[in-house]
């Protein structure tokens, strides 16, 4: 008999404000930053969330507790999230909902993410309320729907810049690295600029390649770090 608790059938009834109150969200994001503004997001829909920052702390979790809402980003510091995609996918009870996440390649990874066995996808940022909300309550069977019209708040989420400031310095640690992982790097470094609307940035995490020569290495870590102390302490 499998004793996994599912709470889909015990949640409390969603409200027009909280239209997901009584999920469970977990959510699998090594970017703070991300993982932050999910966490206002979640805040404000009357979500419960529980965050995992890899796939060996995402399995620890699923192997207590079948969330409601699975959001797994695709490029993890200990493997694909796509593995974690089909393994969760191929779990019974499945994960009711369970969505992609990624700020790097976005249509490829979209296309991706639904072959391992998606429901759907979130390209980062992840910030609309409107839009998190959408994701999560059409996939959900009609009963468990908020019964009155809700508020179509378009506003965006503002992740607090001390998990910012964290992004940036872990990217400057793994370029302290004999041996950078470049691929990793790039894919990370795409979503928090995304993220932060950082334009620039962007585009010099757009040109790392498959390797990191040391010039190249050290001008973005210039770069990270004069971002770093632009920023302000906290919001």
């Amino acid at each position: 008999m499998d004793d996994t608790i599912t709470e889909m059938d015990l949640r409390p009834r969603p409200t027009a404000d909280r239209p997901l109150l009584g999920l469970t969200v977990l959510v699998v994001e090594d970017s703070r930053f991300a993982s932050e503004a999910m966490r206002l997001l979640c805040l404000r829909s009357g979500a419960r969330i529980r965050r995992a920052d890899c796939i060996q702390s995402a399995e620890r979790h699923l192997n207590v507790y079948r969330p409601s809402v699975a959001i797994v980003d695709l490029g993890l510091p200990d493997g694909s999230g796509l593995d974690l995609i089909a393994r969760m996918h191929a779990m019974r009870p499945r994960v009711p909902i369970l969505l992609g996440t990624s700020g790097a390649e976005r249509e490829a990874a979209e296309q991706e993410a639904r072959a391992a066995g998606a429901d759907g996808f979130l390209p980062k940022p992840v910030e609309s309320l409107a839009v998190f909300q959408d994701a999560i309550l059409r996939r959900l069977p009609a009963d468990l729907r908020p019964k009155a019209p809700r508020p179509a708040d378009t506003g965006p989420v503002e992740p607090d810049v001390i998990a910012l400031r964290e992004d940036l310095a872990h990217a400057m640690d793994l370029l302290a690295l004999d041996e950078p992982p470049a691929g990793y790097l790039r894919r990370f470094l795409l979503g928090v600029a995304r993220g932060a609307h950082d334009a620039g940035l962007e585009d010099e995490a757009g040109r790392i390649g498959s390797g990191i020569e040391s010039g190249e290495r050290r001008a973005l870590r210039a770069s990270l770090s004069r971002r770093i102390q632009a920023l302000p302490l906290a919001m």
